[in-house]
């Protein structure tokens, strides 16, 4: 059985709900396969707008599965880190999917769903979610998950959840600027299907290169190479097509053609 179910409810929108309700939408080796090759095949979708990320049952996602864990046990190095490889490639398949990735956060986000949370693009998530980065209770850490948990929740609140290893609620990542929206549980598809009608409803290859830029320019010195390289991105964007029809439409006050 697939661990995922992919939906396509419009052209420009697909859905990605992780289906293992049973075990709380923890991963395996057959999850981690698949996600990369879903979002691998939505890279390469010209007309796709969005991405939803979401997990069917009471949780979005566990971390690890246990029979996984302790198949895992008895690894050597080798395989240990061959393994941490291929989700260390999930997990960048994901980031760099050129489209907005949206995630839909219920129930228990932990450890390894924690990861799968800061790689989306924007998070909405119930005020019942909580998340925790579980790994030191086990001897552990968030490694492979690290480098995108850092960019999403911030370098000082990673020392403490890292290394305390403490649940905390959505109310608490939001503060954080983790999540970008929090919702009753009752409003979160409505709030979800809102914030998609919003990417579907703008320029889609402003919003693709919206989103590289925010990757390219995170974290490096505004010098004269910065200058240079901003100045040829909104030259290019101004001249294309869409950006010539975009703001046709916005001086006649019609709709843009993408619409």
């Amino acid at each position: 059985m697939n661990t995922l179910d992919i939906r396509r409810p419009s052209p420009f929108v697909a859905e990605v709900w992780l289906n293992r309700p049973e075990v709380r939408n923890a991963f395996n080796d057959s999850v981690i396969e698949e996600l990369t090759a879903a979002f691998a095949g939505f890279a390469q979708e010209g007309e796709l707008r969005a991405v939803v990320l979401a997990g069917h049952g009471k949780a979005f996602c566990a971390g690890a599965d246990l029979s996984w864990m302790r198949a895992m046990a008895s690894y050597g190095w080798d395989e240990n880190q061959a393994d941490a490889a291929r989700l260390a490639d999930m997990l960048w398949t994901i980031y760099r999917c050129p489209v907005p990735v949206v995630g839909r956060i219920h129930g228990d986000c932990y450890a390894g769903g924690v990861g799968l949370a800061a790689v989306c693009d924007v998070l909405v998530a119930s005020d019942a979610a909580h998340f925790c980065l579980s790994e030191a209770k086990l001897g552990l850490l968030p490694a492979t998950i690290g480098p995108y948990v850092v960019k999403a929740l911030g370098e000082q609140a990673s020392r403490r959840y890292f290394t305390t290893a403490e649940r905390f609620s959505a109310a608490r990542a939001q503060a954080l600027g983790f999540v970008h929206e929090l919702t009753t549980p009752d409003a979160l598809d409505t709030r979800l299907a809102e914030i998609v009608a919003q990417l579907v409803a703008n320029g889609p290859a402003a919003v693709r290169a919206c989103k590289q830029l925010v990757q390219d320019l995170a974290g490096r010195p505004i010098d004269a190479a910065l200058r240079a390289d901003t100045a040829r991105r909104i030259a290019d964007i101004r001249a294309s097509a869409e950006g010539q029809e975009g703001v046709q439409a916005f001086l006649a006050k019609r709709d843009p053609s993408w619409r």
